[in-house]
């Protein structure tokens, strides 16, 4: 693809969360797309929102299961970033109407208390950097229409990013195994989906390891006080309004996410 119409594509999926009407999907209408044309169309569309005020939070790690590496016929994760205005207070009413086709899935969240550059970042190093990790509820959602999506899609639509909740129950990374810590993610009180942390790449930690050297060589830092989610635990649940979603983990505590 060249500037023009990575550029062009960028712009109509910006458009797409005002209008609420989505794109078709990217690897139908532009067929010679690729990955680093998705990154860039990605980074585009997140300069635009910077210059717009917005402000890099943190970032998400997405296709981290193997279900769903297997259904997008992918061997590795995809990135997207968190912008400052992603972030909703847990059990604060969340407008549906500010999304097009959410959905909801439980995560572990890692606080940076300082900044982690790859590559070459070990989990070691990561252990380090980690502050505390509180249980979170991401939404994901989609510009791209009824979730027909290819790897270059989401990765062209900010990882299919659309907001998240944290919690409000710091743990020490060190006081609990995330490959074994177990979660029971709740709809309207009706169990929707179990997971553990092992789901994520065999750890959660594995997953932040995995960003790190990612975009380190893209020449980003994760930095200090920032958010990042590894990857669901379970599958995602879909939403509407008057929803009410709960995640618990063992050993961390539980967030709760209402929809009006």
């Amino acid at each position: 693809m060249d500037d023009q119409t990575r550029s062009r594509v960028a712009a109509e999926l910006l458009a797409a969360y005002d209008t609420k009407v989505p794109l078709e999907p990217l690897t139908a209408t532009h067929e010679g797309m690729g990955l680093e044309d998705a990154y860039v169309i990605q980074q585009l569309q997140i300069q635009e929102r910077i210059a717009g005020g917005r402000v890099v939070r943190g970032h998400k790690v997405g296709l981290t299961s193997a279900a769903m590496q297997r259904l997008l016929g992918v061997s590795e994760p995809d990135y997207g970033h968190l912008l400052d205005d992603f972030f909703h207070l847990e059990h604060a009413p969340i407008p549906v109407s500010q999304f097009l086709q959410p959905r909801v899935e439980p995560e572990v969240a890692f606080v940076l208390k300082k900044p982690l550059q790859g590559p070459g970042v070990t989990v070691h190093e990561a252990l380090q950097a980690v502050d505390f990790v509180l249980p979170a509820l991401e939404i994901v959602d989609s510009r791209i229409r009824d979730w027909t999506i290819g790897l270059f899609d989401t990765i062209a639509d900010n990882a299919s990013s659309g907001a998240v909740v944290l919690g409000s129950t710091p743990t020490a990374v060190d006081a609990v195994d995330l490959r074994l810590a177990g979660a029971t993610f709740h709809r309207n009180g009706v169990v929707v989906g179990t997971g553990a942390g092992g789901a994520v790449l065999g750890s959660p930690l594995n997953s932040l390891v995995w960003l790190a050297n990612t975009v380190g060589a893209r020449g980003v830092t994760l930095e200090a006080d920032h958010v990042v989610l590894p990857g669901a635990v379970c599958a995602m649940a879909p939403v509407a309004a008057g929803d009410v979603f709960t995640a618990t983990f063992a050993g961390l505590g539980s967030v709760t996410a209402r929809f009006v």
